[in-house]
């Protein structure tokens, strides 16, 4: 495992390199955070995941965004777009590592960014989704309800619902669980959806949930239609684990990490159309 500062512009982001364990890379996989405190609460998973690939024979890069984490700049500085810069800025040095299959793996707001920096790269690409929101609109509106949440009780949540919307609209940031959101991230993430790209790979969705007969949610099946009819082959799956990015202490779903392994196999050993 190899730390180090990514040079970008006048900035620098924080990487983790975990090399492929036993010859040539079976893929290169990029890491893509999810969104503010999600992603602490992830760091442990993450970790483990991307050790286990490595162990497993691929190449894993983990990158911290614009202000986030170790990386140069404040979280207020950061736009949706920079960090789509930032995704396709990971993308193209893992590719500089050697000419295996590229991977993306998205973690909740992760996967939009993912799915968008695709858009920019030259190359088709594989998508790993855990746990994906197929809008940034949703995302958006629990972030904003963080702020109001002390509101609840006395009826005024709505207001500062409206006030934050109306900051946010006027170009103006806002703070919310010691975060500073700016207007460009907040209209970013806002507008963000989970559409294919237009180079076709594979992608493998993994959604978690803590009952055992759990099937996809219904919102889900409107996205896994589009990128199966834009040429992606698809495969999805709930696998049992608790909601780690959102629990209120650090938590591990050692299944997920065995379903990933699976799901990651070449398609001639897991039945997937090349």
């Amino acid at each position: 495992m190899d730390a180090f500062f990514l040079p970008v512009g006048s900035g620098q982001r924080f990487a983790i390199f975990h090399p492929a364990q036993g010859g040539t890379a079976r893929g290169l996989v990029a890491y893509v955070h999810p969104f503010a405190e999600e992603m602490n609460k992830s760091r442990r998973m993450a970790a483990l995941q991307a050790k286990a690939l490595a162990a497993h024979g691929y190449a894993v890069l983990q990158l911290d965004l614009l202000g986030c984490g170790d990386s140069s700049g404040d979280f207020g500085d950061a736009s949706w777009q920079a960090w789509v810069d930032d995704v396709v800025l990971a993308c193209q040095w893992l590719r500089r590592q050697g000419d295996a299959p590229l991977w993306l793996w998205g973690l909740r707001a992760g996967c939009l960014l993912a799915a968008q920096a695709a858009a920019q790269l030259d190359e088709p690409c594989n998508f790993l989704f855990w746990a994906p929101t197929p809008a940034g609109k949703p995302l958006l509106q629990q972030f904003l309800r963080l702020k109001a949440a002390g509101d609840l009780a006395s009826g005024n949540a709505k207001a500062v619902m409206d006030g934050l919307r109306a900051q946010l609209a006027a170009g103006t940031p806002v703070d919310i669980a010691g975060y500073r959101l700016s207007a460009t991230l907040a209209s970013g993430l806002e507008q963000a959806t989970l559409a294919a790209p237009a180079a076709a790979g594979r992608l493998e969705w993994l959604d978690l949930s803590t009952q055992a007969d759990a099937s996809l949610s219904p919102a889900t099946a409107k996205p896994l239609q589009a990128w199966q009819a834009a040429g992606f082959a698809v495969r999805s799956q709930v696998v049992m684990g608790p909601a780690f990015w959102q629990t209120s202490e650090i938590e591990e779903a050692p299944a997920l990490l065995t379903a990933t392994l699976a799901a990651l196999a070449p398609p001639a050993l897991v039945g997937v159309p090349a």
